[in-house]
Parts: structure tokens; sequence; C-alpha cells
């Protein structure tokens, strides 16, 4: 048996509204139409169906038993529908229940915190999903579905033809020296002056592994690396113990703000991380992610990194 084209769920939903209402007034008012609406969308049904929903009694409409039988089953069709157009968009990443955010780890600071306390304030039953890693990791893990946002350095590895991206803010790259070191107290240090001192970076992948290199090359030299590390806040203590120095951004400087120094570079090694948030062009209608943009671009104007 084929499905005749004019039995639609617009006038099994229109049905139902008449079937719980009584009347083709209250009906349409629920619907926000008109009694002939109804009146039209009942009769269509009948046709479509090959058979009668109801019998006239005056001007009204009285439910035969066959009436009863498709409010049954058409309530339960819908509720399927609008269940099977929920988990379709849920598995598309759009209006999920559930938001997988990326982040650096550096971001969670401060960055990270106000816009997942922003974002669950208008969304309030969302429940977000942290996950930390590079520049690299993090914008794989968005092209293969597994995030919906990632929270990033702007620069050449996170640029792709799929993506777009949202500016949050600019943040100096720094000297982190441990607070016994004679550079410690300068009003500015001159990289070339540590030539031979040892350096603590993170590996490669990362946005502050890659900005490192470019301030190196303006100071003419490759660091001694004593050591590479898979997150900013184990360097951060390879710091402060003295194992050796680092370039860091400003927005880590509140971590260790009593052993560790963050001293700005003289102006001809002077470079900025760009953050921002960059998602699916895809996805740039689902509602979660478009709550997190607003968020993010609320960010850019209230604040800056410490």
């Amino acid at each position: 048996m084929q499905i005749d084209e004019e039995l639609t769920l617009k006038k099994l939903e229109t049905f139902l509204a008449f079937m719980r209402n009584g009347s083709m007034g209250k009906a349409a008012a629920e619907l926000n139409t008109s009694n002939v609406s109804v009146h039209r969308a009942i009769h269509s049904l009948e046709s479509a169906l090959r058979c009668p929903l109801f019998k006239h009694e005056g001007r009204n409409l009285v439910p035969l038993e066959s009436a009863y039988v498709l409010e049954e089953r058409a309530q339960q069709l819908v509720k399927d529908v609008v269940e099977t157009v929920r988990q379709t968009r849920e598995a598309a990443g759009f209006s999920a229940e559930r938001f997988k955010l990326g982040a650096l780890y550096s971001l969670t600071i401060k960055t990270v915190p106000q816009l997942i306390m922003g974002l669950k304030l208008r969304r309030s039953e969302l429940n977000i999903d942290l996950i930390l890693g590079s520049n690299v990791d993090l914008l794989y893990k968005l092209k293969n579905m597994e995030l919906d946002a990632i929270l990033v350095s702007l620069n050449e590895s996170v640029t792709d033809q799929d993506c777009e991206q949202v500016p949050l803010f600019s943040d100096d790259i720094y000297l982190a020296t441990p607070a016994d070191s004679p550079f410690a107290d300068q009003s500015e240090v001159d990289l070339s002056d540590l030539r031979d001192a040892t350096f603590i970076t993170l590996s490669q992948g990362f946005a502050t592994h890659q900005d490192g290199n470019r301030v190196f090359d303006l100071a003419g030299f490759k660091p001694r690396v004593g050591m590479e590390v898979n997150d900013i806040f184990t360097l951060l203590s390879m710091v402060n113990s003295g194992v050796g120095y680092a370039l860091l951004p400003g927005r880590v400087g509140m971590v260790y703000e009593s052993g560790v120094r963050l001293v700005p570079l003289q102006a001809r090694y002077h470079l900025q991380q760009h953050i921002g948030v960059v998602f699916l062009k895809a996805k740039e209608r689902d509602p979660n992610l478009l709550a997190l943009l607003a968020e993010c671009r609320m960010y850019s104007l209230k604040y800056k990194p410490a």
C-alpha cells in the first residue's frame, strides 16, 4: 500500500490539535491559524486515508472509532518523528545536549572558565566537555567532528578552508624566569644575553613552541633545550624549580606569581599570539555554537589577558 501524498505530518498535527480541543476554534487558536484551515486539513486527511474520521451532528464533528485509532497512532508517530529529528541533528552536532569544547591548556587559567560560565547562563541545560591539547591536535579533532569548537592560537596551523575563525584577544610573548634569576628584575631583556642558557619548551604542535622558535630566530640563535613537555603548567613548574627559562604568553603569569617572573622582551623580539575560536563552517547555524560565539564576542570586548 502506497502512502497518499496528501497524508502529511502537518495535517496529523492539526488533527491532533482538534482532538485535544474538541472544537475548530480552539484548535485554530492553538495552531495560530484559521477555522477554515483546520477544517480543510481534516477533510484532506479523510480523503488521503480514504475513510471517514468524523460524523456530523449539526455543525459539530463527532469522532468515529477510526479517529480515536488515528489519534493514538498519530501521537506516537509525531513523537517518533520529533525524536528522530533530534537524534539526527545531535549526530551532526547541531543543538546537541552536550557541547564538546577544545582549548589550549593556557586558556584554562582565565578565558575558558569565563566563556563556560557565560555559555551555561545562556543554555543552562547544556553539558560541556572540555578537551585540552595543542593547536594541531585540536584542529584534527575538530575536522573529525570530535569537537564542536576550539579555542586556539590563530596561526597557519589552524588555517583551513572548511573552518571559520573569531578573534578573542592578542597576547605578548615574555621571558619566563625563576624569581631568583638575575634577569627577573629587569624592565626588559635582550634575549641574546641568554644564548648559553637552558630553556624548557612545549612539544611541537603547540602554538607557543612555534612562536618561541620565531623569537629565537629574531635573536639569531637556537636555544639549548633541556626538556620538552606536553602542557604549560608542567613547563611553569620546571621554570619555578630553576630547571631553565621559557618563552611564554602573558596570560600564564598568574599561575606562579611568587616563583616565576614574566619579563618583557626588547622591542626587536616582540611577538604576539592571536587567540580565537575556530569552528566548522558547516555548523555555523548550530544554536549551541551561536551561543558560544556570542560569549566570545562579549569576552573580546570586556576581558584582556592578565
